[in-house]
């Protein structure tokens, strides 16, 4: 009697947290970690690391990581499913059923609404029906959240299109201004502010509620969503420390913006870093490249300030507060390559489930 109402505790409890890992993935519209939503997708990153092993190419890899994201979302469905089918099952035993054969059976025609188990008493009939309720939640939860991650996907790409027009493929702040001095429009800076302000406000918004869209890879393989970011941060960067342009806060918000949304990221996915830099702390852009990329754009005609001392520091300042987690988040979703970004992300330690 006891190892029965024990097992029925059980049984509840494993399809109780089945359903919270549902609520937690796809309901629930804040960043909440969930350890059976983890559990999968580390497992399933480690299968498609054996794939990527054998590819030579990062195009290669790209077709496989291409699919990561999408076949763990799947995979959930059945992971949820065959944990709620055991649960039921225990609790069927619980409650008188002969065997653990038949048990399964039971809760298997119910949670699928096949109907070919009958329950025998009110007890049983109660979780015929919790138990259908249940399946079909589970389905409809995952089946009606998929268009909401790929229209927030969609927002995502378009930003990240567009600028390849102006910084380049891969993306550079270096490109930006090249491309902006050229045609005139140094002075019209602030519009690339203030519409990454709110890309960055959007995809701390999504990728921290609907973490999945992190492992969502671009159309073009040669583009990124982190590569973007860090390449509009270091133009924001380089324009308040580097150029000899009127002063515009527009600037300073979309580093903000840009930082505060990586960092709410890199939380969720338990990536360290210092949340409180110092401004002389060491980041992965060296002084040598810093004025390399300033003296190709003074020869371009870019203007720049006159004291690069105090550039440097100034750049180094804004940089050192996403400097980590744009190299921590690049590695973890195994980006293309680009400068100042995922060129380097190899420097950083992470622990093993995001490598």
């Amino acid at each position: 009697m006891i190892l029965r109402m024990l097992v029925f505790i059980l049984g509840a409890f494993t399809a109780g947290f089945t359903l919270s890992s549902a609520v937690r993935s796809f309901v629930l519209p804040r960043s909440a970690p969930d350890p059976l939503a983890r559990l999968v997708f580390i497992g399933s990153r480690l299968v498609f690391r054996l794939f990527t092993l054998h590819a030579n190419t990062y195009l290669a890899r790209d077709r496989i990581l291409a699919v990561y994201a999408p076949v763990t979302l799947l995979v959930l469905l059945p992971v949820w499913l065959v944990l709620v089918w055991l649960g039921y099952a225990g609790m069927y035993w619980s409650l008188g059923i002969a065997n653990w054969s038949q048990a399964l059976q039971v809760s298997g025609s119910s949670l699928l609404t096949l109907g070919f188990a009958q329950a025998q008493n009110f007890g049983e009939l109660l979780l015929v029906f919790s138990e259908a309720t249940l399946g079909l939640m589970l389905v409809a939860v995952l089946i009606a959240y998929l268009p909401t991650m790929y229209s927030a996907f969609s927002r995502r790409e378009a930003a990240v299109a567009k600028l390849e027009i102006r910084a380049g493929s891969p993306p550079s702040a270096e490109e930006m201004f090249a491309r902006y001095h050229r045609l005139g429009r140094l002075q019209l800076l602030s519009e690339v502010w203030i519409t990454w302000e709110e890309w960055f406000t959007d995809l701390e918004e999504s990728h921290t509620s609907l973490t999945a869209l992190v492992f969502f890879r671009s159309p073009q393989p040669d583009r990124s969503w982190i590569t973007a970011a860090g390449a509009v941060l270091d133009a924001a960067s380089l324009a308040a420390s580097s150029l000899d342009l009127p002063r515009d806060a527009q600037q300073d918000l979309t580093i903000r913006a840009g930082y505060i949304a990586l960092r709410r990221i890199a939380d969720f996915f338990r990536i360290t870093y210092n949340p409180h830099p110092l401004p002389g702390d060491p980041i992965h852009v060296t002084r040598q490249e810093f004025d390399g990329v300033l003296d190709r754009l003074a020869v371009q005609g870019v203007p720049i300030k006159p004291d690069r001392e105090q550039a440097w520091k100034d750049f180094a300042g804004w940089r050192v507060n996403y400097d980590s987690v744009l190299i921590s988040l690049a590695y973890l979703v195994s980006a293309p390559e680009a400068p100042w970004s995922s060129d380097r992300a190899g420097d950083l330690h992470r622990p093993w489930y995001i490598g």
